[in-house]
């Protein structure tokens, strides 16, 4: 059992982290959320979780233990496995998810990709009365003044269409979501924003 990796952050992507521990490299698959978090750090403590299956051996990375936890309590749920879940902690912050699954809104959870009616139903059913949020940091987020940059906005946009394209998205069925988020949010648009916003449809 992998409790967490701790050492430098040798790669750092919106979907993965790579964390070099004395000369060994762990990928872990991460949220946006943790991705944000891991961002600008050159050294980092990633909490982990271990899924087994036939075919592979797959670490799940979080930048906090409370994500962790909810991260394990969605995957308890019958339907949700790790993509997925780690899916629904793109799509909304942990505080919003929490939320969500207290107030019964299974609409919002629906919106999220591979999330269905009877999965959106199992999740608060199962979850309303026993998900927990403690210890999970406030998401950070500052109202900023749009400014288009064509060059620096490219290279984001293609970070984004990239990691979409992991999450299972085709290039085609995201490229004008993707572009009308940055008409939206202009010059500030960070990839991490992209995909939220794409995830939440």
């Amino acid at each position: 059992m992998i409790a967490y990796l701790q050492g430098k952050i040798a790669q750092l992507e919106p979907t993965y982290v790579i964390v070099d521990c004395q000369g060994v490299g762990y990928m872990a698959r991460i949220s946006l959320a943790t991705f944000s978090t891991l961002q600008g750090k050159n050294e980092a403590k990633v909490f982990t979780y271990l899924q087994v299956r036939e075919d592979a051996h797959i670490l799940f990375g979080f930048a906090e233990p409370a994500e962790q936890q909810l991260f394990e309590q969605l995957i308890s749920i019958s339907g949700v496995g790790g993509n997925t879940a780690l899916m629904i902690l793109s799509s909304m912050s942990a505080e919003e998810l929490v939320a969500v699954i207290r107030g019964g809104d299974e609409a919002s959870l629906k919106r999220v990709k591979g999330i269905g009616g009877k999965t959106a139903a199992r999740i608060v059913l199962e979850l309303k009365d026993k998900i927990k949020i403690e210890g999970v940091a406030p998401a950070s987020g500052e109202a900023k003044t749009p400014i288009w940059e064509p060059d620096p906005l490219r290279k984001v946009r293609q970070e984004a269409l990239i990691a979409l394209q992991t999450l299972g998205f085709t290039p085609k069925s995201v490229e004008k979501k993707v572009d009308q988020v940055l008409q939206n949010l202009g010059g500030d648009a960070k990839v991490e924003d992209i995909i939220k916003a794409v995830l939440k449809g």
